[in-house]
């Protein structure tokens, strides 16, 4: 009855694993509680055809996983001699390793205490073998039917946690590197100093369609003194997986497209992106601030920004502290459109002037107070302002004071500061 219950609350727990890390934490929980083992490890296989050993990073690491991490499937290894020939090896105690494998792998299971371990191949369902199910004791150890049999079915669940979690882990990487990908190199620009930040959330399986965005407007040309028309933009698609990460691709290419032939108006872009949302069922919606900057006289800049339902952003001038660009209008959403057209709204840029635009995920979180998390934003960039201090160090101040490093959103922020002299 106890063996039942236990691998009932297998089933029930390695079905609710997401990543190799909780399946391997999982794995060790449920073996350790009724075998009694000294240790419980997994070893996953490659595509090379080496073999990982998983570690469990809720637990102190062990000297098996932090000297030999990594290691090839043809070794004198019993958890590779399972994976290699598909069938539980077992080694009852200390001479039976001896006579069976070579004096590295004695002296690492001497060093860890083990005498005694038993190695279940884990079965795929895309090749003959995902790894090995490792269980080890500090004493000799005959394993019995009951224990093998138990051991068997374990395996098999753990299979197939591993491969929901090879497959989302994958999905994951593919979307941080779209993501990531999508990410513009900031162009130079003559009177202008530019910097960035992309910081996805501290939890792995989260991936959102925020991004920014900057390049020279279209359609224009540079001033006498080199200075030239400007697009920025910051925005967060709605949802946080893969879809999400494409469509912030699809917006930010439409937008580009919309500002060759809008480039008199940010409102006109983002409004020619609207009614291309709704002509070809993209299904975009979300939020963003786009805007164009505009070189004037006197190393001033005007800028024109219009804000699609997004956090509003954040003006710092070198004398009169910091304003809250607060205006906006309706957020990005399919049927949303109005023939009214969106506001533009302007300011006066002078030097020493910094710009500040971000997702929500800077201010926005669960527990935390959304006006004086705003609040404490305008403080920093106020005083950064005041000290001149370089816009890369300012941006991973602002992450790291207001977001810290367990934020459940991604951060993206894009700031700009007015030179002068340029």
């Amino acid at each position: 009855m106890e063996r039942s219950e236990l691998l009932l609350r297998a089933a029930e727990l390695l079905a609710d694993t997401s990543g190799l890390g909780e399946v391997r934490s999982t794995v060790s929980d449920l073996v350790s509680g009724d075998l009694k083992p000294a240790y419980v490890g997994l070893v996953l296989r490659e595509d090379n055809g080496a073999l990982r050993r998983a570690v469990d990073a809720t637990r102190s690491p062990v000297p098996l996983e932090d000297v030999l991490p990594l290691y090839d499937l043809s070794d004198a290894w019993p958890s590779a001699q399972a994976a290699r020939e598909n069938r539980i090896v077992s080694v009852p105690d200390r001479q039976t390793l001896i006579d069976g494998y070579d004096p590295q792998t004695v002296a690492v299971f001497d060093r860890m205490g083990l005498c005694a371990a038993i190695c279940v191949p884990l079965p795929g369902t895309r090749r003959t073998t995902l790894g090995t199910l490792v269980v080890a004791w500090d004493e000799a150890h005959e394993i019995g039917l009951h224990e093998r049999t138990m051991l068997t079915a374990i395996a098999r669940y753990t299979a197939l946690a591993v491969e929901r979690a090879l497959y989302l882990d994958e999905r994951v990487s593919v979307a941080r590197q779209l993501q990531r990908a999508m990410l513009t190199d900031l162009p130079p620009t003559p009177g202008l100093e530019l910097a960035a930040l992309y910081r996805p959330a501290a939890h792995d399986d989260m991936v959102g369609g925020d991004w920014y965005d900057a390049y020279p407007l279209p359609g224009t040309r540079a001033r006498d003194d080199g200075r030239a028309p400007l697009a920025v933009t910051v925005g967060d698609v709605t949802g946080h997986n893969m879809r999400a990460a494409a469509l912030m691709g699809q917006v930010r290419s439409m937008l580009r497209q919309a500002d060759i032939d809008q480039a008199d108006s940010p409102a006109a872009a983002v409004a020619a992106v609207e009614r291309a949302n709704e002509h070809l069922r993209t299904g975009i919606s979300g939020t963003l601030v786009h805007a164009h900057l505009l070189p004037r006289p006197h190393d001033r800049w005007l800028l024109r920004w219009t804000n699609a339902g997004h956090p509003a952003p954040l003006l710092a001038h070198p004398e009169h502290g910091v304003e809250s660009l607060t205006q906006h209008a309706r957020l990005l959403f399919p049927g949303l459109t109005s023939a009214d057209g969106r506001p533009v709204h302007e300011r006066l840029l002078h030097p020493g002037s910094v710009l500040l635009l971000h997702t929500d995920g800077l201010i926005e979180d669960h527990g935390r107070d959304f006006d004086e998390a705003a609040a404490r934003a305008a403080r920093l960039l106020d005083r950064a302002t005041r000290r001149n201090t370089p816009l890369p160090p300012l941006l991973n101040l602002l992450a790291d004071t207001l977001a810290g490093h367990e934020h459940t959103d991604d951060i993206v922020l894009l700031a700009l500061r007015v030179r002068s002299g340029a």
